[in-house]
């Protein structure tokens, strides 16, 4: 076996990094979980013998090199074991995201011909057990959570811990099959199996090797100085790329310790306990989190809300400064500080974030303006740029080099070029392998130079070298009048507001843009019972009168922000609605990331989109819905097409 320079002769795969660590910090932290409201602890040398037993009674089910082995569940340690128990017999673990609904579930487990999935509890069980008829390699789940599963047929069924018990008990007679197979794996191994989100089609297998995710892990946290006291907490989807690599690849590089809450309703009581280090959430979450924040300050009393936003434009001027390490006046930094000692201060600790050295978002463009609110508190939050089959990184933000609306330099060993078509392209050792059986995709994406195609446009700037991205490469246009088309780009400084949950904008080759928005439930309903204002759900919610006129003013201030762009001012929305629903992952209109499928909104809402621009006052519409028992059914609405206010810019005429 031939390893590059850059690898350790011994650390050539993940069990590999496992069993270092159990040698270098084997009495440390290395999981938590929280259980019943009880944080529990696993040391590397606990957690190494929890992988140990697995990988035995995976023997003992007869699990062989290569095969594959699914993982469903919400982030828990014993799911991440299961990872690293399926690669310590040379199998490849295959991640689901846990709210996959069946036919979902039924596509990946048969398109990667997973011999074994490992269930988090009753409920993906269930959902396995409804499309086994479909599965034709599928032959053993193996469940974590015993509850509810007591009268279940266990002739193709495992309990987990007893799947370990078993598997100690064959120790002897298999451990050195286990050394064996452990032995043989190599850097060019295949690591893992991600599936795409499946934005624009059904999802791709993304292959991993040992090299992509060690080289990737190794030289990112070189870049941010990650060590080995960081503290994680691991919450995000399990099939994620980013969750990957932060929960795996860097947890076990650098041996620092992965915390999972008890459920997504603790999360943010779990987060303010850990008190995290190093985390990284995607724009949603951030928005969500200051959507909370607005909604208590709205409840404050009226001295409270002026020292609130008198202390935040303090902040918004020095805050980002600050952090880069610009000069700011010694008036200002005492200002800053005693607002850090009782408006910043306190508020970090309310979003857990009191102890974060290093933050990252990605996975969709982040606002500029919800980038510099959390900046401006302290938080030395950074924008990657990334994709699965980069293993994440593209491009990072240098500390002291954080602009909100770039995305920074290329990540160490990364070479980064802008087509001729304003398209994005990216070689590194982080370039995945293939796509899982579909060679046709493989090579449409990355060329025999090993150039990959990233479906995104954007471009350098000149005076400092950082990346900008504008869209997805096939989402930029021209409005008619030649002015460009990029519709994410308005969308994020819609979603800054508090009130709007997503937005959608079309207008390419039209003659100006129009917008479906979706309120914030949480938000607009707490406005709502603020000003007496009474509705009995979403749907009336969304079409009375003064929230419709709520919309227009926070659409009309976003024009005039876009107006300034000269580049991109042809994107102001002329016509907006808000919708009688929300976007969902389970009626197809978003990618379990929670990514916008843009074509399929387009061809759902078609009736809609021509209302907006055919002057229409009022369209009525009936929409099929999905419901969470998995049954179909379909709601009706008359809703209301509304005229926004413009700003008279410039054009530039087409090329």
């Amino acid at each position: 076996m031939t390893v590059t320079a850059t690898a350790s002769a011994d650390l050539v795969s993940m069990p590999d990094l496992l069993a270092r660590n159990v040698l270098k910090f084997g009495a440390k932290a290395a999981y938590r979980e929280k259980e019943f409201g009880i944080w529990q602890s696993w040391t590397w040398s606990e957690a190494a013998e929890q992988v140990e037993a697995l990988a035995l009674g995976l023997l003992t089910l007869g699990a062989a090199k290569g095969d594959h082995i699914a993982i469903a569940g919400r982030n828990r340690p014993y799911l991440y074991w299961t990872m690293l128990a399926a690669q310590s017999i040379g199998a490849v673990p295959v991640p689901i995201y846990q709210d996959s609904v069946g036919e979902e579930l039924a596509y990946v487990l048969d398109h990667c011909n997973a011999r074994f999935l490992v269930a988090g509890d009753q409920e993906q069980v269930d959902k396995v057990l409804d499309i086994k008829d479909d599965l034709k390699s599928l032959q053993q789940i193996i469940y974590l959570d015993a509850r509810g599963m007591r009268k279940y047929d266990h002739s193709k069924l495992s309990q987990f811990h007893k799947l370990q018990d078993v598997g100690r008990a064959a120790k002897s007679e298999l451990i050195d099959e286990l050394v064996d197979r452990q032995a043989e794996l190599t850097y060019d191994d295949t690591c893992v199996i991600l599936y795409t989100s499946g934005t624009t089609g059904r999802p791709k297998g993304v292959v991993l090797s040992n090299r992509n995710v060690i080289e990737t892990s190794k030289s990112s946290s070189q870049f941010d100085g990650l060590v080995s006291d960081e503290e994680v907490v691991a919450y995000l989807p399990m099939a994620w790329v980013g969750d990957y690599i932060f929960s795996v690849g860097q947890a076990l590089w650098t041996g620092f310790c992965v915390n999972c809450p008890e459920s997504p309703e603790t999360m943010m009581t779990d987060l303010r306990e850990i008190g995290p280090t190093y985390y990284f959430a995607p724009p949603r979450v951030f928005e969500n989190q200051l959507t909370d924040v607005m909604i208590r300050m709205e409840d404050a009393g009226r001295f409270k809300k002026w020292l609130f936003h008198k202390s935040m434009a303090l902040a918004k001027k020095v805050g980002p400064e600050l952090l880069n390490g610009q000069p700011v006046s010694t008036m200002d930094r005492v200002k800053y500080w005693l607002g850090d000692k009782f408006i910043y201060g306190p508020l970090k600790n309310t979003l857990g974030l009191s102890r974060v050295r290093i933050g990252y978002t990605a996975g969709e463009a982040i606002g500029p303006e919800l980038f510099d609110f959390y900046r401006s508190l302290g938080i030395n939050l950074k924008q990657l740029y990334g994709q699965t089959e980069a293993t994440v990184y593209i491009t990072m933000q240098p500390d002291g080099e954080v602009l909100a609306d770039t995305v920074g330099v290329p990540a160490p060993g990364v070479e980064v070029r802008v087509g001729d078509n304003g398209e994005i392209y990216y070689r590194s050792p982080g370039v995945f392998v293939e796509y899982f059986n579909n060679p046709e995709s493989t090579a449409s994406t990355k060329d025999k130079d090993g150039w990959v195609a990233t479906g995104d446009a954007g471009f350098f700037e000149e005076n400092n070298g950082h990346l900008r991205i504008i869209d997805r490469a096939k989402d930029v246009g021209k409005i008619k009048d030649g002015r460009m088309f990029a519709p994410k780009y308005v969308e994020n400084k819609l979603k800054f507001f508090p009130n709007i949950l997503e937005a959608v904008v079309f207008g390419n080759d039209r003659e100006f843009c129009t917008a479906f928005i979706n309120i914030d439930l949480n938000a607009v309903g707490n406005w709502a019972e603020r000003n007496n204002i009474a509705y009995g759900g979403y749907q009336e919610l969304s079409q009375h009168p003064a929230v419709l006129e709520m919309i227009k003013s926070h659409i009309e201030e976003t024009n005039l922000s876009v107006a300034e762009d000269s580049m991109l001012s042809g994107c102001q929305v002329h016509r907006f609605l808000v919708l009688h629903k929300e976007l969902d992952a389970d009626d197809g209109e978003l990618t379990r990331t929670r990514k916008v499928r843009r074509r399929i909104v387009e061809e759902k809402f078609s009736d809609l989109i021509e209302g907006l621009y055919d002057g229409s006052e009022r369209v009525a519409t009936t929409t099929e819905v999905t419901y969470e028992d998995g049954r179909k059914g379909s709601i009706s609405a008359t809703l209301e097409m509304r005229d926004a206010a413009t700003v008279a810019t410039q054009r530039i005429a087409a090329e």
